[in-house]
């Protein structure tokens, strides 16, 4: 058995994309990398799985697989479809993605969603977003990340999952960063198609503002950095069990 990392990819780009050809390659200098990735573009499917059809898949090369379904289809068939890897990985990452995940985009991101799948199973993971179109430099970046994060001693409790974007320009530098807030032009436009049916298309002209959050990682992208943000499953809110107690009433009430 080989000494080296093993190290799942998957992503939300398709299995061909440009970010994951790229990041793949970068990992295979030090670490037995094995993709799982969407057969077909996967975009804005957040954590979704596939319950009510089939799911196919194939072999596109040595150890690289595509599956028609989504990415969280793809991470959870990898760790429990028999052969497709020789041992439990020792870190899933997911990437790199075409465009930025920032802010409240990771609740919706396919790319976010293969690596906390893999947080799920206890596996530490990244996911990795790209702002510009240097999928080569961020993939070097990535190769660094991951080594260090393989190199560290994570406290008790949950798998580490970190949120990595990379922005628009050349990287003036690094810093870990909290979840910052975007605003979208958001709308839901009915049209007419040409037989004179109403279809909707929903998302806006795609224009968006970040609202000021102190060290967060839409600030960091605005300054030319590489932003680094720890994320969490663990979505029990604390500071509302008061409000969720008093929903719930007294004994009596019930």
């Amino acid at each position: 058995m080989s000494d080296r990392p093993l190290i799942l990819v998957s992503n939300d780009d398709g299995v061909a994309a440009a970010g994951i050809v790229a990041l793949r390659e970068a990992l295979a200098g030090f670490a037995d990398v094995y993709t799982v990735a969407p057969q077909l573009e996967q975009s804005a499917k957040s954590h979704s799985i596939t319950l009510h059809h089939p799911l196919r898949f194939h072999e596109v090369e040595p150890r690289v697989w595509a599956v028609d379904g989504t990415p969280a289809d793809c991470v959870y068939v990898a760790f429990f479809l028999a052969d497709l890897l020789p041992r439990r990985p020792d870190l899933v990452v997911s990437g790199i993605n075409h465009g930025p995940n920032l802010g409240n985009d990771v609740h919706y991101s396919g790319t976010v969603a293969a690596a906390r799948e893999g947080t799920l199973r206890g596996v530490p993971s990244i996911a990795f977003s790209n702002s510009s179109s240097d999928m080569e430099g961020a993939a070097q970046y990535a190769k660094r990340f991951c080594k260090q994060l393989l190199g560290t001693t994570a406290p008790e409790g949950q798998a580490v999952l970190l949120n990595v974007n990379f922005p628009p320009v050349p990287p003036k530098g690094i810093r870990a960063t909290r979840l910052g807030l975007r605003l979208y032009a958001d709308e839901g436009g009915v049209r007419d198609e040409p037989r004179g049916r109403h279809y909707l298309w929903i998302g806006g002209p795609g224009h968006v503002k970040s609202h000021p959050v102190e060290g967060a990682d839409t600030e960091a992208l605005d300054e030319g950095l590489i932003s680094i943000t720890p994320l969490s499953i663990e979505a029990t809110q604390p500071d509302h069990m008061g409000v969720a107690a008093y929903v719930a009433g007294p004994a009596k009430d019930r």
